[in-house]
């Protein structure tokens, strides 16, 4: 698959010509360094959809193309990935993924690279070859590829919000069941940092972990479950503990030798002010991440108070699909 530049999201180095297409230029984003599920994840992914669609029972295709005359249907056709909407792009892998599946079939020219953005009618990608494979993947390709953009454009609109702040968008768990892997990637792709991938690699302490736990045996209570964090087959990533209340707060700043984020769950901006003092006050470097149902709107202002960190379940369980599609070039030329 050819593309302009290297795609820091895929494990595969393109390289071509400078992109030159019109495409607005790309907003640099942080690249949040995870270890990141190989092509197979992808392949998996794709080839259950493909199935689904039934990619080698396409009938249509195969009357249609069957009747036209024979040197048509032997010449290569051209097909453009057109943005119908302004957006950012994540895709770059699934693309990837499409060309290794039906490489003999079919070449990409890749014109977006992930986590830039672009303008309705421009042209993304170009695919060139068989038409009856092109069209037989269009609608699976499509359905991964707007949804991938969905997640990265709206990641950009809550990470554009944090300009100028400290204060870094995460994300959550909340992902289409078995497209955890390809969500992430698409919310990295908008700016925004992956929180943890699963239960496997990181302690979050919750409320319904804590329960019960009375304020005067909360230190202690939460250093006992700290205390079994050896025993784990894994080190996790990292550890972070939710708090309820400021009294909660100032209890569990004094484990923060052991605990890498604080979780301030429905804290109202006041609430969030006073718990960046006391943070500070402490001279505990641990990070403070803010969710509960945060909104857009809301974003800026609570990046303002000083907080580092927004973890935000609607960039990937409300994103909106990009619309995008496939078209054939008017007054098409075989090379």
């Amino acid at each position: 698959m050819a593309m302009a530049s290297s795609c820091p999201c895929c494990s595969n180095e393109y390289t071509g010509a400078s992109v030159s297409w019109g495409i607005a230029p790309r907003m640099k984003v942080d690249w949040m360094k995870i270890e990141y599920p190989d092509a197979a994840v992808f392949q998996e992914l794709l080839d259950a959809a493909l199935t689904e669609d039934g990619v080698d029972q396409d009938i249509t295709s195969r009357i249609s193309m069957g009747a036209v005359s024979s040197a048509a249907a032997i010449r290569p056709a051209r097909f453009q990935l057109c943005a119908r909407q302004p957006g950012t792009f994540a895709g770059c892998a699934v693309l990837d993924a499409i060309e290794e599946r039906f490489g003999g079939a079919m070449r990409m020219t890749v014109r977006a690279e992930d986590g830039e953005t672009f303008r309705a009618g421009d042209t993304l990608a170009m695919l060139d070859g068989d038409a009856r494979p092109i069209l037989s993947i269009e609608r699976t390709m499509l359905n991964f590829l707007q949804r991938l953009c969905g997640v990265a454009t709206l990641t950009r609109r809550y990470v554009d919000e944090t300009r100028g702040t400290r204060c870094r968008i995460y994300d959550t768990r909340k992902t289409i069941p078995g497209w955890r892997a390809l969500d992430k990637y698409a919310v990295r792709c908008g700016g925004g940092f992956n929180h943890r991938m699963g239960l496997h690699d990181a302690v979050l302490l919750k409320d319904n972990h804590l329960a019960n736990i009375v304020p005067a045996d909360w230190p202690t209570a939460i250093a006992a479950m700290l205390d079994r964090i050896p025993t784990l087959a894994r080190k996790p990533d990292f550890v972070e503990v939710e708090v309820d209340t400021l009294e909660q707060l100032e209890a569990t700043l004094t484990l923060c030798d052991r605990i890498d984020v604080v979780l301030l769950d429905n804290f109202a901006h006041e609430a969030l002010r006073r718990a960046v003092a006391l943070r500070d006050a402490a001279a505990r470097r641990v990070d403070l991440e803010v969710s509960g149902g945060v909104a857009l709107a809301e974003v800026a202002s609570i990046a303002a108070t000083g907080v580092d960190r927004i973890a935000v379940g609607a960039i990937t369980h409300s994103a909106t699909a990009i619309d995008l599609g496939l078209d054939r070039p008017k007054n098409e030329e075989s090379e």
